[in-house]
């Protein structure tokens, strides 16, 4: 028995969905885009939501709709993936890393230290699925001397007067803060819908608007949609309409929009996810976590507290007290015993990009000690109990093995 990572759940309703839309004469942006964005907004309690055709390109699209440029510099935590990073890199902008807690998210504490005139954004992370503390984050940048560092140099700048929040929440789609669906606690929040997230649609994203007044979100979403498609003010959609051929290109946008194809396996996938693909993902986590929480070594995530609950995406266990070496040795034990296992995330100043860069490891010695000792365990929809029995008795004869040489 051979126990895959994270395959996606293509079973005979994506199918036939997905054959509809091929039939339906709509295979790019259309009628089932929108009614994936409509959804999407009424359950994350914001009222509006532009899907794109990735995170990356959607997280991209606002820091230029920011105008987030050369010289100026955006906050990110050190534990993350490369996506974080590299988006602020294509505008041109400095990456600020900052150190995690030991819950993965960023550690809001060691932000201020870092937030100068250059300053125009943060980016939080939702690793794993676990929500960061947004009201906390939120609360100090609107601090009165942190506001007054800001120096806006664009007009959507003058207009929000203060750093933007944009949530990487790629894994967090379901999860849950202050007893709300994660979505509206940011001013962006940016969802991943690849291959490998609770809820795909192949590949693909969205963007979930919450910009405060004066700012108007239907507005802003005309803004961005027209961003999607190289600045074209005339969707597909709208350009088959009786007499509507014509259109303007009035920015030099992006090419990011998601198509009609995608969204079919979104809009199956949405219908079953808070009650059938969530509650299955956190009955994986708690299989594992009844057995692995009785092992000294083990340190089991936090997946839920009186302010936060997971979307169950990643189940990042720890090895208590090991090297590098070690942890890279229990992950070939399991390997050997045909059980896919992974490692997220080898923290940015590890890759060689931003190592050329000159940021050191040893300057983040939580995610330092986190990326040393952790390793995911498969979590997906169709695992069966036999298979995560299998997953347990594998890493702890692993683990055990290696402790004891």
């Amino acid at each position: 028995m051979v126990i895959p990572f994270s395959p996606p759940r293509i079973d005979d309703k994506i199918i036939a969905e997905v054959t509809k839309a091929l039939q339906s004469g709509w295979i790019t942006t259309g009628p089932r885009t929108k009614l994936f964005e409509k959804k999407i907004a009424e359950y994350c309690n914001v009222t509006d939501v532009l899907a794109v055709n990735s995170w990356t390109a959607g997280a991209e699209l606002l820091l230029y709709w920011y105008g987030i440029k050369e010289g100026d510099e955006v906050i990110v935590p050190v534990y993350t993936y490369c996506a974080t990073a590299n988006i602020v890199r294509h505008r041109g902008a400095k990456v600020i890393m900052v150190d995690v807690t030991s819950d993965f998210g960023i550690d809001i504490s060691k932000i201020e230290k870092h937030i100068n005139a250059r300053t125009k954004a943060v980016i939080p992370v939702d690793v794993g699925g676990l929500p960061i503390d947004y009201a906390a984050l939120n609360l100090l940048l609107q601090k009165q001397k942190v506001k007054e560092l800001f120096v806006p140099e664009s007009e959507n700048q003058q207009k929000l007067g203060r750093i933007l929040v944009l949530s990487d929440a790629a894994h967090s789609f379901g999860a849950v803060y202050q007893n709300v669906k994660v979505g509206s606690q940011a001013d962006f929040t940016v969802f991943s819908f690849h291959a490998v997230k609770n809820l795909t649609t192949a590949e693909g994203g969205a963007i979930c608007i919450n910009l405060p007044k004066p700012f108007k979100n239907d507005e802003i979403y005309k803004q961005l949609n027209t961003l999607t498609l190289h600045g074209q003010n005339k969707d597909a959609l709208a350009k088959t309409q009786k007499g509507s051929w014509e259109y303007d290109v009035i920015d030099a946008g992006f090419k990011c929009n998601m198509t009609d194809i995608l969204a079919s396996i979104g809009l199956v996938e949405f219908d079953r996810y808070e009650n059938d693909t969530l509650p299955k993902r956190k009955w994986v986590f708690e299989k594992y976590t009844e057995v692995l929480k009785k092992f000294e070594w083990a340190i089991t995530p936090l997946y839920e507290d009186e302010h936060r609950i997971t979307s169950y995406h990643l189940y990042l266990l720890r090895i208590k007290d090991i090297s590098l070496e070690q942890r890279n040795s229990i992950i070939q034990e399991i390997f050997d015993q045909d059980v896919s296992v992974n490692v997220h995330y080898k923290p940015l100043p590890l890759l060689s990009y931003y190592k050329s860069l000159e940021y050191n490891m040893d300057d983040y010695p939580v995610a330092k000690k986190l990326w040393e000792t952790e390793i995911s365990l498969p979590v997906f929809y169709d695992i069966t109990e036999e298979q995560v029995i299998k997953v347990i008795e594998v890493v702890v004869k692993s683990v055990n093995k290696v402790l004891q040489k």
